[in-house]
């Protein structure tokens, strides 16, 4: 099972009502419950860590969840709310605004850490769930404990005006690079994480760090992957009209896994040993089903059957 950690939120995107006014319309959100979904719907075997609210936003996330076929036996249930994304878009790139203190997901700390089954093989963490304690020090932990026992994947997409401590969300950051196996960055992210030099040599020390496979979107120009031994895979992105670029990085990420798990390569993409041909399939199939999300409002992955070939 590939196990998505971090948090699951409603995402409020600008809409319209029947009368012709405009609104905020929920839709189900979060880093790990987006990719945990997407995992579903693609075929792959998935589930969710997170906290997970009892109300009636909490009980939409899990729904979806189990209508996507993606287990939420992990995810720790509480009465606290569910937290909030109000989106603003401006031409089609997401802003967002969240709401989070003292919710379901952002309650969470190391002392309530679960024992993960065992087939949970590959953990993906990341999102807005590791910018503020407790919740962001539960997923540290969590990536310090089962680092070795466990494939690890790393998608920070840095979200800095939503840390209150930078400097200890910096340092967070650096720590999990340095546990992960895999890292996923967009260009944004990769110019935060690592401010001074060109691409090749941001690269170069993220893999400096630990990471083996680096994963680097590239927005409409398409993704590239890059192996600790100098080879790198590159595709075009699809051109598609875009609702929006919400949810375009985790469906990303679960197109790319669920190749991944699909071939029997996940250990061999952790290891940095990964053929390029399969590595290349992994990133086609990825581009695809970011392609479908981008050009619909919200996180709204798709099914496979959905998936332009």
């Amino acid at each position: 099972m590939i196990l998505c950690c971090g948090e699951a939120l409603i995402d409020m995107i600008p809409g319209w009502t029947a009368g012709g006014h405009s609104a905020f319309v929920p839709h189900c959100g979060g880093a790990a419950h987006n990719t945990a979904v997407a995992l579903g719907r693609l075929g792959a075997d998935a589930g969710l860590f997170s906290g997970l609210s009892s109300d009636a936003f909490g009980q939409r996330l899990a729904t979806a969840l189990t209508e996507a076929g993606a287990d939420v036996s992990c995810a720790l249930i509480s009465p606290l709310p569910t937290p909030l994304a109000f989106v603003h878009l401006t031409g089609g790139d997401a802003a967002y605004c969240f709401y989070d203190t003292g919710t379901a997901s952002s309650a969470l700390s190391p002392e309530v850490l679960p024992e993960l089954p065992a087939r949970a093989q590959l953990l993906l963490l990341g999102g807005i769930s590791l910018c503020n304690p407790p919740a962001a020090e539960a997923y540290a932990e969590l990536a310090r404990r089962e680092a070795g026992r466990r494939v690890m994947m790393l998608d920070p997409n840095i979200r800095p005006g939503f840390a209150a401590d930078e400097t200890g969300y910096r340092r967070r950051l650096q720590e999990m690079l340095g546990l992960a196996d895999i890292v996923k960055v967009s260009e944004e992210d990769l110019s935060w994480l690592c401010p001074r030099g060109d691409t090749a040599e941001k690269l170069r020390a993220l893999r400096e760090g630990g990471a083996k496979l680096i994963l680097l979107t590239k927005a409409a120009r398409g993704a590239e992957a890059h192996l600790r031994d100098g080879r790198c895979v590159s595709v075009a992105a699809r051109p598609v009209e875009v609702a929006d670029t919400v949810g375009a990085g985790d469906t990303f990420n679960a197109g790319f896994l669920a190749k991944a798990q699909e071939l029997g390569v996940l250990r061999e993409a952790a290891a940095g040993t990964v053929s390029e041909a399969d590595l290349a399939a992994c990133l086609h199939f990825a581009v695809r089903a970011a392609a479908v999300t981008v050009s619909r409002a919200g996180a709204n992955p798709p099914w496979r059957s959905e998936l332009p070939r």
